[in-house]
């Protein structure tokens, strides 16, 4: 039997929190990491419009966050490599999707300093590039570099192996990749899981995102 939580929601009951114009966090790296199960039930919440969505990629075509473009879910896209899902691309190309295009390193450290309370920050990556248009300019130390603000969001889902009754979250290797930052750097967090086991069933030193930044708990492959 799978330990009671009262963070435990039901997939749709927690896409249910997204409302129309929320700017979301998604974790994952192509389909790995990606809470899935939470990303379909957006597609029965009828106010999960014009959406800005920050995440690596957004999914395969007619997969995952794929799905929700698809249906004209997703007005903005914060990312890096959105050319993995060619239904992006031409959305982007349309005009139907505004995209920011930021690099892996630089999409990573913008969260984890949303997290951090970090306003914003200055890196040298995409200096003379088209990237950098428009871009605040500083040199520091005889080198340029260009001044990136945090991200935030209202809401992050992301997606964990386990979590306590609690919410502490324990993440299954790559999978991990941008999940805990971005549970870091939300207002309402919702952590898609496998299992959900007894307080104390987890290690300490397993837990990487503690319970205090998660809101929700939502099982993996249960829909409704």
């Amino acid at each position: 039997m799978p330990a009671r939580s009262s963070k435990t929601l039901t997939a749709s009951a927690a896409a249910a929190l997204v409302a129309r114009g929320t700017t979301v966090m998604v974790g994952g790296f192509g389909l790995v990491g990606k809470p899935l199960t939470l990303v379909d039930a957006l597609l029965g919440n009828d106010d999960a419009h014009e959406l800005t969505v920050i995440s690596n990629n957004l999914g395969e075509p007619g997969r995952g966050l794929g799905a929700l473009l698809c249906e004209g879910r997703i007005r903005k896209a914060v990312g890096s490599f959105f050319t993995s899902n060619p239904d992006a691309v031409a959305a982007h190309a349309a005009g139907e999707l505004e995209v920011e295009l930021l690099p892996q390193g630089t999409l990573a450290e913008a969260i984890r300093a949303g997290g951090a309370g970090i306003g914003a920050f200055y890196v040298r990556t995409a200096v003379g590039t088209r990237l950098a248009d428009g871009r605040e300019l500083r040199e520091i130390d005889g080198v340029p570099h260009l001044l990136q603000h945090a991200l935030r969001a209202d809401v992050a889902l992301v997606r964990a192996a386990r979590a306590d009754a609690l919410g502490n979250l324990v993440y299954d290797k790559t999978a991990r990749n941008f999940n805990p930052d971005m549970a870091s750097a939300a207002r309402t967090v919702i952590a898609e899981v496998d299992e959900i086991v007894e307080v104390g069933a987890l290690a300490p030193g397993e837990v990487v995102t503690p319970h205090l930044f998660v809101d929700h708990l939502v099982l993996a492959g249960v829909a409704a």
